[in-house]
């Protein structure tokens, strides 16, 4: 098919872009920055660059790749995490999707392009009530009332959306992997990455090859809904912080009360570490035959530190 990935110089572009292209797949792939067409062109895509926020950029970019299909990948997200003013952190990426959004679906519909799959996140945001494992039956949680309410709504929006349209919407779990590990591994490795409360909240991990291989899926089978992309072993932060300190030979995490942790992290780092509800793969793995190379965050967090190392 000819894929249209919005968004494929990102980190999870860099992986699905090269899995596409494998598969026999004509892939065009955007960049908001003509110095990365030589990245794109080198992993087997022709490059654009596109503004995503521009209606007009948007509908130029997709009529002249005529694709069969759209994949919205599109963020625009600081690498240094700040849980505690989450709404201005993610400011760019909440514009990209909701209005992002709207732009490719108006240019979908122009050009007729009959099918989209878009990035939604399903890590430790599921609805905080019932069990700890949440599956595509029920919503993520809005955050109502803390600073990831903006960002919430805005996923909620590309779900909607683009379930309304016959696509696929993709709840991808914490992001880790070849360019999406130093945000998480300096600040353990520091000490800078504390265990609040009990650590009680859980997490759903996904390695980018992992979740690009679920895209590819998605895309190949028309997919349609919504669909959880993690592994297999949803956990709370008190397992998987501590073996991820001692995987990189860090110290153990130091521990804060919840009182002394919610003035220096904010609310939404509480609601993370003590609260979070993780997220079920079981769909995913039924419906689209999706097998992962990396089952377990604990394999995969090894594995994604030994090739670190040897580059």
């Amino acid at each position: 098919m000819r894929v249209f990935v919005a968004g494929g110089s990102g980190v999870l572009g860099r992986r699905l872009v090269p899995q596409l292209v494998a598969r026999g797949h004509e892939v065009t792939a955007t960049t908001t920055s003509d110095t990365k067409l030589e990245l794109l062109a080198a992993l087997g895509a022709k490059g654009v660059v596109m503004d995503g926020l521009d209606a007009v950029s948007v509908g130029e970019a997709v009529a002249s790749a005529q694709p069969d299909v759209i994949v919205h990948q599109m963020t625009s997200i600081a690498p240094k995490a700040d849980l505690k003013h989450m709404d201005k952190w993610f400011a760019v990426t909440n514009r990209l999707r909701t209005e992002g959004t709207e732009h490719l679906l108006a240019a979908a519909e122009a050009t007729g392009v009959p099918h989209v799959v878009a990035q939604s996140y399903g890590s430790w945001n599921g609805i905080r009530r019932g069990g700890w494992v949440k599956t595509e039956e029920e919503p993520t949680d809005l955050a109502e009332g803390t600073p990831a309410h903006v960002g919430s709504m805005a996923m909620r929006h590309v779900e909607e959306r683009v379930v309304s349209v016959g696509g696929a919407a993709l709840r991808y779990g914490w992001f880790y992997g070849p360019g999406a590990m130093d945000g998480l591994v300096t600040p353990v490795r520091k000490r800078q990455f504390p265990l609040v409360g009990g650590g009680t909240g859980y997490t759903s991990w996904i390695h980018l090859d992992d979740a690009a291989s679920a895209t590819v899926l998605a895309v190949e089978q028309r997919a349609t809904g919504v669909f959880n992309i993690a592994d297999d072993e949803p956990a709370p932060v008190n397992q998987w912080l501590p073996y991820l300190a001692d995987a990189v030979g860090a110290k153990p995490p130091m521990r804060l009360p919840v009182w002394l942790a919610r003035p220096l992290a904010g609310s939404v780092a509480i609601i993370m570490m003590t609260e979070g509800r993780a997220f079920s793969n079981a769909k995913a793995k039924r419906v689209l035959g999706w097998q992962l190379r990396y089952p377990s965050w604990r394999q995969g967090f090894k594995a994604e530190l030994e090739r670190a190392e040897a580059a």
